[in-house]
């Protein structure tokens, strides 16, 4: 998936020349989440900065502690004991060195689907290795945003984080 958003975002970028690509941002939830966390392991210098909504960091982890197996066991051809190997194919954590570019982390701690630790963790790899970064924690939401005060505190803090990193 990431050879089709490379290719993709150089496509748009030559159709729309006003996209300024020195001044870009990846963000992504639930999938796509994950794809930042991917992205951050395997296309470090692509963008200014990312932010991961609910991404899951460590797929061995996930696999033990969702909710939701049959994405995880249907997407990599069986349960994570019968073939580590396909689980750890595509495994952000294993990336985790290779990490640099600056990421907002935002997580629900009632999320059963992409348990807290996965927030927890990415930003975990992102403070031990000096990364600007900053984690977002709802206490009171899920896998989505959905209270009104804690959607504006997201959109903020998104929009800040933006700012932050896009601007000239």
């Amino acid at each position: 998936p990431l050879e089709d958003l490379k290719l993709g975002l150089a496509a748009a970028s030559k159709k729309f020349p006003w996209l300024d690509r020195e001044h870009s941002c990846a963000l992504g939830a639930s999938y796509g989440g994950y794809m930042m966390n991917w992205i951050e392991g395997n296309w470090a210098d692509g963008f200014r900065c990312i932010v991961n909504h609910d991404g899951v960091f460590d797929n061995r982890s996930m696999y033990y502690s969702t909710e939701e197996l049959w994405f995880n066991e249907w997407e990599n051809g069986g349960p994570y004991y019968a073939v580590p190997e396909k689980h750890e194919k595509f495994n952000p954590v294993n990336f985790v060195n290779k990490w640099k570019t600056p990421m907002l982390v935002v997580q629900g701690e009632l999320d059963f689907r992409i348990p807290t630790t996965q927030g927890l963790g990415a930003f975990t790899a992102l403070q031990r290795q000096g990364i600007e970064s900053k984690l977002l924690v709802f206490p009171d939401e899920n896998h989505w945003v959905l209270k009104p005060a804690n959607s504006l505190l997201w959109h903020h803090t998104v929009l800040n984080w933006l700012d932050h990193y896009l601007k000239n």
